[in-house]
Parts: structure tokens; sequence; C-alpha cells
């Protein structure tokens, strides 16, 4: 969209841009986090065995993910209403096939059609909102990204409930239909800001140079920060797609638990609780990566999930103790969906910021492929041993953060102050590279 047009719209405001993104992230939620939730009664009814209907959600995560590059060059190239406008078509389209799938390769389909949608979703509205952004990534990608992690707490219980008395298969058709149409609607509203943004409010730990899809993969940069990302991702993707069995093989799932004045079942109160933290996290640590630097924000967040998940391996029967531990979890999980956008924007430019962010949110599927093998993991040794692999999967995510992360960006910036001489970067010290 030129520049004339986008001025003219009442849309084009970063603020609203950014609304309208969080409320379509938030519709397409519970494609994700809501899954936990179908995994027991779909094997109650047909016996495909966890693990079996666990690959679903891996398809799901892998075509969500590893077709963003593809949906962010056309957000790059077109805009991003028609890419956001066809992902609400096709999230409604898959919960209604999930509604009646009776074998494995049509809820396959389904989950892949989910993903391709899910995908058009989240990849335009991240790469947006970087792009209305230019000096406020962290904080702008977070809030964003906290629509895809709060979200599903609205409708958690009410899906929940509705599996309960009608059935998961009403619930899937019910919420595929509101979802995808909220997401149909507002798509028409989204705009590309107007060119001369980017070099606005940009900080020196930045670049105004569109580094492109080639160019980025070229960089050291990249595959460093892609590593971490799978690093965390798989252990996050892992915990999203198992709190219900978790819970049940931990024999607490319907324990109620009392805290802050709610009394639930531990499971309810635990997924509840984590869209919460998860929400909240997510532009948190994306305002504190704004302030003190992205990698030491990395290094705390992912501390901390090595933390909660080494706490969970030795105490996590205890009810409450399970629903405190999985919140503070899922709250420092969900920024590595608001860092690492924003540090590719950092790094990269936003010229190219929808296609570039697509290819390092690849990572996410390729983490999700751990999910099935976590299943059959846990089946064999226990969740503890699973919690375990994955702490170590943050204490080395974050140790890279700060000696392998840090120093090549820095290289990388002092590298773009002589091939790129008018750029931010160029103006900024090697030291001052966040």
């Amino acid at each position: 969209m030129n520049e004339q047009v986008t001025a003219k719209s009442p849309f084009a405001n970063p603020w609203i841009q950014l609304i309208l993104g969080v409320i379509c992230m938030a519709a397409v939620a519970n494609l994700q986090y809501g899954w936990t939730l179908f995994v027991n009664p779909i094997d109650a009814k047909y016996h495909w065995g966890r693990a079996a209907i666990q690959v679903a959600f891996s398809l799901f995560v892998l075509l969500e993910t590893w077709l963003i590059p593809i949906e962010g060059y056309m957000v790059d190239r077109f805009g991003p209403k028609w890419v956001v406008v066809v992902g609400g078509l096709l999230v409604g389209i898959a919960w209604v096939m999930n509604s009646v799938a009776s074998s494995l390769p049509l809820l396959y389909f389904g989950a892949a059609i989910g993903g391709i949608g899910t995908g058009c979703v989240y990849g335009t509205c991240v790469g947006n909102a970087l792009k209305w952004f230019p000096g406020r990534r962290g904080l702008a990608a977070g809030i964003t990204a906290s629509g895809f992690g709060a979200g599903a707490a609205i409708t958690i219980g009410p899906i929940r409930n509705m599996i309960d008395t009608s059935g998961y298969e009403h619930a899937f058709l019910t919420f595929g239909l509101i979802q995808g149409g909220i997401v149909f609607v507002l798509g028409w509203l989204l705009l590309s800001p107007p060119p001369s943004l980017a070099a606005l409010a940009v900080k020196p730990s930045q670049t105004t140079h569109g580094y492109t899809p080639g160019d980025v993969l070229k960089s050291p940069v990249f595959y460093v920060m892609y590593v971490m990302f799978v690093l965390i991702a798989a252990g996050g993707l892992t915990m999203a797609a198992s709190m219900a069995p978790i819970a049940d093989d931990f024999k607490i799932s319907k324990i109620p638990v009392d805290l802050f004045g709610m009394l639930m079942p531990a499971l309810g109160f635990a997924l509840f609780l984590n869209r919460i933290f998860d929400g909240v996290g997510r532009p948190f640590f994306g305002w504190l990566s704004d302030r003190i630097g992205r990698e030491y924000t990395m290094a705390l967040a992912f501390t901390l999930g090595a933390i909660a998940l080494f706490t969970l391996s030795q105490s996590g029967r205890n009810p409450v103790v399970f629903v405190l531990l999985t919140a503070l979890y899922f709250g420092v999980y969900g920024e590595i969906f608001s860092l690492f956008p924003a540090t590719q924007g950092d790094t990269f430019g936003s010229k190219f910021a929808a296609a570039n962010n697509g290819m390092l949110y690849t990572a996410k599927g390729a983490g999700s492929l751990l999910v099935p093998f976590a299943a059959l993991l846990a089946k064999g040794h226990g969740w503890n041993f699973v919690f375990m692999i994955f702490v170590s999967g943050n204490i080395i995510a974050a140790l890279m953060a700060l000696f392998v992360l840090k120093p090549m960006r820095a290289a990388h910036f002092a590298k773009s102050r002589i091939a790129f001489p008018g750029s931010a970067a160029a103006r900024a010290a090697p030291s001052r590279a966040s």
C-alpha cells in the first residue's frame, strides 16, 4: 500500500494497528493453547494414543511456522490485509474439520490447515507491529504476542465447559466459527505503515538498513538466534501441549486449588493462570529489553525458566505448587515471542521485517518436532526426565545470549558501520549494541 493511501485511512495509527493485531492474535490463540483440552477426549473416543494425537499438534506448529517466511514476503510485498483475511478463513475451516475428524489423517489435515491460517495471522501481526514501532520493537512485539499468549485465558473456561457438557466436537465447531469470523472481519482494517516511519525513533543499537532475507541467511547472528529459539521453544511447546496429560499423570488434575480468592480444579486453574502470566510476561520482557538490552533480558528469563522447571520436577505433584510454577514458567517462556522478533528487527531492519521474522519463527516449528518425542519419553521415563532435558536447554540458551549472541551482534553492527554508513547502527559505538 502506498504512503498516500495509508495516510488517508482513519486506521493508519500505530496504536490502532497494534490493537487490531492483538485482537486477531487473541482470536487464534486457542488453536495452540486450547489444544491440550482436546487431547484426552479425542483419545477417550478413538483410542489413538496421546503420542499419535500430538502429531497433529506438531503438524499444526510446523505449518504455522515454516510457511511464515512466504507469508511474510507477501505482507512485505502486498500489505497485511489479504494475508490475515485468508488466515481467518483457514482458521475457521480447520476447527470445523476437527469437529468431524474420525481418523488420524483427517485430524492431521485439519491441524495443517489451522497451522497455515494461524501462521498468516501471527506472522503478519507481529511483522506489522515491528514496522509501526521501529523505536519500541520490544514493547510492540510483546504486546502483540501477548494477544496470542493471553487470548486463550478468555476462552479456556468456556471451551472446557463446552467439552464437558456438549462434547469436544461441538467445542471445535463453535469456537472455530467464532474465532475465524473475528479474524476475517478485522483483517480488512490492517495497514502497512508509511515507509518514512522506518527512519524515525531508531536507537543506536538498531539499523535502518533493510537486510533482505538472502542477506539474513548469510549472517551467523541469525543461526545463533535460531538455535536459542529452538532450545526454549521445544520446552514451552511441550508444556503447552501436555498440561492436561501431565496433570493427569501427577493425579492432581481435579484436585481443587484455593488461590487469590478463587477455587478451581488444579488443571483448570493452571491453564487459566498460565495464559495470564504468559500474556503479561511478553510485553513486560519486551519493555525490559528496550531498556536493559535484548541479551541481558534473555539470560534473565531463560534462567528463571530453568529454575521453574527444575522445581516443578521436584515438587510438581503438589497441586498448589503445580499451578504456581507452571504460571511462572509460562510467564518467562512467552518472552521469546517478543525478544526474538525485536532482536532480529533491530539487527536486520524494518523493510523486510515480516519475512525475516518469519524465517526466525520457523524455529518454533523445529521445536515442535520434539513434542511427540517428549510424550514418548514421559511414558517410558516419567515427566521429571523430560523436565530436566528442558532445564538444560534453558541454561544453554541463557549462556549463549551473554557469551555468543551479544559479542556477535556487536561485530555485526561494526560491519554495518562500514557497509552502510547512513544506518543507525553506523552511528552507534560497538559497546552500545544491546
